[in-house]
């Protein structure tokens, strides 16, 4: 079989592709939490923005301390004041303890969520320590969609004598649009950290 050698000009058409639409990252809202007992980001308070003008929307958390040694969590509202929508949710994590001695890769029951309200955990057993956090995205899609269910993915890196690199997902199982979300831990205070809210361009 002969070999065919381009020279510059035959693949210069290549540089084309840098035409093609990508998305864009609009920072809607930041929020820095400072003894905080949780953090919300709702439609239409200080330009928080969950009507349709996104269709993908992405928390960033950076630096999340905790309180006391806890889980950092969220939930949904449909209305703006309750917290509490249905949701169906899977949930796996890594994990390298500092020694090395110990590693795990492990779908953990008992963290997901099956047709429940409860808040779901995004970053587990964090340490109160003052040199350990955890930071990491969530995104969350068409939320303002009145006819589908929302689904979400998060990912999340925490120390605490280990390093925890978990992944949850799922969805919300309404067909309401989704008005707003709260980040709490699970007990006691978000001692320090940011969020920040993007929404992200189609193109």
């Amino acid at each position: 079989m002969a070999l065919v050698k381009y020279n510059n000009n035959s693949i210069s058409a290549v540089t084309a592709a840098a035409s093609i639409p990508s998305g864009s990252l609009v920072l809607i809202k930041s929020q820095t939490a400072s003894s905080s007992a949780n953090i919300s980001f709702i439609h239409g308070t200080s330009s928080v923005v969950f009507d349709g003008t996104y269709n993908t929307y992405m928390f960033k958390f950076i630096d999340i301390h905790p309180a006391s040694a806890e889980h950092f969590t969220f939930n949904a509202t449909t209305d703006g004041t309750n917290f509490n929508v249905t949701k169906t949710t899977t949930y796996f994590h890594a994990t390298h303890n500092e020694g090395g001695s110990s590693q795990s890769l492990s779908y953990v029951t008992g963290k997901d969520l099956a047709q429940s309200t409860d808040y779901q955990r995004i970053i587990d057993s964090m340490s109160n320590a003052n040199d350990e956090c955890g930071s990491g995205t969530l995104f969350f899609f068409s939320p303002a969609s009145t006819t589908f269910v929302k689904h979400f993915i998060s990912n999340t890196s925490s120390a605490n004598a280990e390093e925890k690199n978990a992944y949850v997902a799922g969805y919300m199982n309404t067909t309401s649009a989704i008005t707003g979300i709260d980040f709490k831990m699970s007990s006691g205070n978000i001692d320090s950290g940011t969020i920040k809210l993007y929404g992200i361009k189609d193109s």
